[in-house]
């Protein structure tokens, strides 16, 4: 099945199955019981340098992926819990941002269809 992506300001839909905010910080602005996570990978986020470097501009997005990857790689960032609920069931990566093209939700699902 795959991850689907959703803002976190758009209202929680059953078909949106596990929703998993993949940000560092939590969102302004809204509640925990209107976001409906049901798990937080603050660890999967980008580092705030990278975020504030990439600042979601098109023409860097190719490098802040490649920096990014690299940072998971380097943390090794656990994500066998997304990997489980994703053979069993829907998940959505549930992100802040304003840009829905860019972002680093955009990136982790790349990241996960690609690593195994």
């Amino acid at each position: 099945m795959p991850i689907l992506l959703k803002r976190v300001y758009e209202k929680p839909a059953k078909h949106d199955g596990v929703r998993v905010l993949v940000e560092r910080l939590w969102p302004r602005g809204i509640s925990k019981a209107q976001a409906q996570i049901d798990l937080w990978l603050k660890e999967a986020a980008p580092s705030t340098e990278l975020r504030k470097w990439f600042n979601h501009d098109p023409l860097k997005w190719h490098e802040f992926k490649d920096r990014y990857f690299a940072e998971l790689d380097e943390r090794q960032v656990n994500l066998e819990d997304v990997r489980k609920h994703k053979k069993k069931e829907q998940v959505t990566f549930v992100f802040a941002s304003k840009e829905e093209q860019f972002n680093n939700a955009v990136a982790l699902k790349e990241y996960l269809e690609h690593h195994r």
